[in-house]
Formats: structure tokens, sequence, C-alpha cells
């Protein structure tokens, strides 16, 4: 039997859903703040473009054969969400798709910075802030990776 798709997403696909995949499969440690380099070190860590968003982004299988996936759904993620949680209800498809928001996880700091970064482009101004968020909001991170593997997700 093929595994689950796990698909995290988030406003721009750049910085939470980022991380939590990566914390998912094991490229981040779950009991220490990863340096800004680490965070850097990550596929499409504030390196998404509005092009990218709306595109599944594959980023490897976990310890089950899950695959884990994020994307950037920009304002209509709970819409994405519901739609295709219906679409899963038609196929019938059970648990073999879920989709987790990231967005709640994510701290004032990692709004400012990424909206620097990302939409303004001004990276340098920008980059250093949404990293410092991201630190700081990485224990909230873990948290939710490790529900959603208990699957004691809400």
């Amino acid at each position: 039997m093929a595994g689950k798709k796990i698909i995290y997403h988030c406003y721009g696909g750049a910085h939470s859903s980022v991380v939590a995949a990566a914390i998912h499969l094991g490229q981040l440690r779950v009991d220490k703040v990863p340096a800004s380099k680490e965070l850097m070190a990550l596929t499409l860590f504030d390196k998404q473009t509005k092009e990218g968003h709306g595109r599944l982004h594959f980023f490897g299988f976990d310890e089950y054969g899950d695959e884990v996936y994020s994307v950037g759904c920009r304002n209509v993620g709970y819409s994405v969400t519901k739609f295709l949680t219906k679409i899963k209800e038609i196929l019938n498809a059970g648990d073999e798709m879920i989709f987790i928001d990231t967005l709640h996880c994510v701290n004032l700091k990692m709004r400012i910075g990424g909206y620097i970064s990302r939409r303004l482009g001004m990276v340098k101004i920008g980059r250093p802030i949404v990293l410092r968020g991201t630190r700081e909001a990485y224990f909230e991170l873990v948290k939710l990776v490790q529900q959603v593997k208990e699957g004691s997700f809400a």
C-alpha cells in the first residue's frame, strides 16, 4: 500500500511550511533551534516566488514511506483545504492525503520579514527578520509536526 501524502501549506510557501516539511523529514532536529545557516540551506526557505505559489513541492519520503510536500496558498489556504478535503471524500481517499496549515505557527516577525524579503524584494532587510522569527517559532512547528506524525493534529 502506498504511503500518505502530507502537504504542509502556508501563505507564501517560503518559511513555515518549508521548515515543517524539513522537521518532518528529520532534516532539522526537534530538540534544538536550528542556526540561521541551517534554515537557509533548506530548499525554498526564503526563496519562493509568487510564480511558485499553488505548486506542490516534493521534499521527500519520511520513515513511514509517506510523501511530504509544501505549498504556498496565499490567502486561500483554508478554501483550498476545504475543497481538497471534499474531493478526498468524493474519491473515498480516506486519510491518504493530509493537509496541514502551518500559518498559525507564524509570528509577527515572520510575517513582516517575509513580506519585506519576498513581496518587496528587500532581502537584506527582510531575511534577518524572518530568520529571527522562524527561530522563535521553531518549537511551535516542531509541536505541529509531532502531532501530524502521531495522527493527533486538529
